[in-house]
């Protein structure tokens, strides 16, 4: 058996082939990933392949997986926490890619099926879109303000009836009326878009049961839910719902040694998409569930300075009840009377 490594990179590849001994066989550098699956055919015995997740990993391993004996996608976060070294470039990390591959030591990833990957890039580029919208609205509110006008509240600024007052309004020169035209074409042409992502997100939705079984959950949505199912995709891979929180980002870094022990912020690892959405609906929750508002005030201790704290934690929490649910296939039941 062979042990190869590759450092991926958009113009070129390099490649550090060991022997079944752990011993210096082959280096090479390519320009592709097409390149370099001819030079991984020309190797005389079977290998396994090891390389370092970034942008595109799910394709490298789709077209790596029907050559080697074994695919293994290296976690970076960790990799910089085992190899902390001045003297690095593409040639060491192919070789201690390739070393960690040989001893069994590499920090792996998941890596979902096609459907999962798209379903989970739908899912963000739905964000994406939000965000986007939000801008465009937060700087026609900016407009407004630097004009001496501020929004109406009946009716609601981006009803159909204020979206009207808003393109009927008169302003003091040409300029600031044809960045109100193109701040609401951003927006309307923002919310087409945003109709059709969530059409085909709803599509997918149905046919995950999984969805349905989370929205089960007071508070929880269909957008909350499809985050969740997806980005866990199989609930079985992880040992605990600790594990779920760290996978999610959720748990606070720590720094403890000896009797010192210090808790900082979140630690932010795995998707911003579906923190914000936990977050959402962990608001939502507190409002709608006895059983999460008891958690929400047990962990806020009556201390104004605490909520922050307290909603993050409450989203850490339903993020463990939703791996909860999904492996023992259970629905939401109330624990505390309302």
């Amino acid at each position: 058996m062979l042990y190869v490594g590759l450092d991926i990179h958009s113009k070129h590849v390099a490649i550090c082939v060991l022997d079944e001994n752990g011993k210096l066989l082959h280096r090479a550098q390519v320009r592709t990933i097409h390149e370099t699956l001819e030079f991984l055919k020309r190797l005389p015995a079977r290998f396994e392949v090891c390389y370092e997740a970034s942008c595109g990993y799910g394709f490298y391993h789709d077209v790596l997986r029907p050559l080697a004996a074994r695919v293994v996608v290296a976690h970076p976060g960790q990799l910089r926490l085992i190899f902390r070294s001045k003297h690095k470039n593409d040639r060491h990390d192919a070789e201690k890619l390739a070393k960690l591959l040989f001893l069994g030591e590499v920090p792996a990833v998941h890596v979902p099926s096609v459907a999962v990957r798209s379903w989970r890039e739908l899912i963000t580029c739905r964000r994406h879109l939000i965000e986007k919208r939000t801008m465009a609205k937060n700087g026609l509110r900016a407009l407004l303000r630097s004009v001496g006008m501020s929004a109406q509240r009946r009716p609601a600024l981006w009803t159909k009836a204020g979206v009207v007052w808003l393109r009927q309004l008169a302003w003091p020169t040409a300029i600031q009326a044809l960045q109100r035209d193109l701040l609401l074409e951003e927006i309307d042409g923002l919310n087409r878009q945003i109709v059709r992502v969530e059409t085909e997100l709803g599509r997918l939705s149905g046919a995950h049961p999984a969805v349905f079984q989370l929205m089960s959950i007071p508070g929880v949505g269909v957008r909350t839910a499809e985050a969740v199912v997806s980005f866990l995709d199989d609930p079985q891979r992880f040992p605990n719902s600790k594990a779920v929180g760290r996978y999610f980002g959720l748990v606070p870094s720590q720094d403890q040694s000896g009797g010192t022990n210090r808790l900082g912020h979140i630690t932010r690892a795995g998707s911003a998409t579906v923190r914000c959405l936990l977050t959402e609906a962990a608001w939502q929750a507190v409002r709608r569930s006895p059983t999460v508002r008891a958690y929400f005030e047990r962990i806020r201790r009556d201390d104004p300075q605490r909520k922050k704290i307290a909603v993050v934690a409450t989203a850490h929490y339903l993020a463990r009840v939703m791996y909860a649910l999904l492996r023992r296939g259970e629905l939401w039941q109330e624990k505390v009377a309302a």
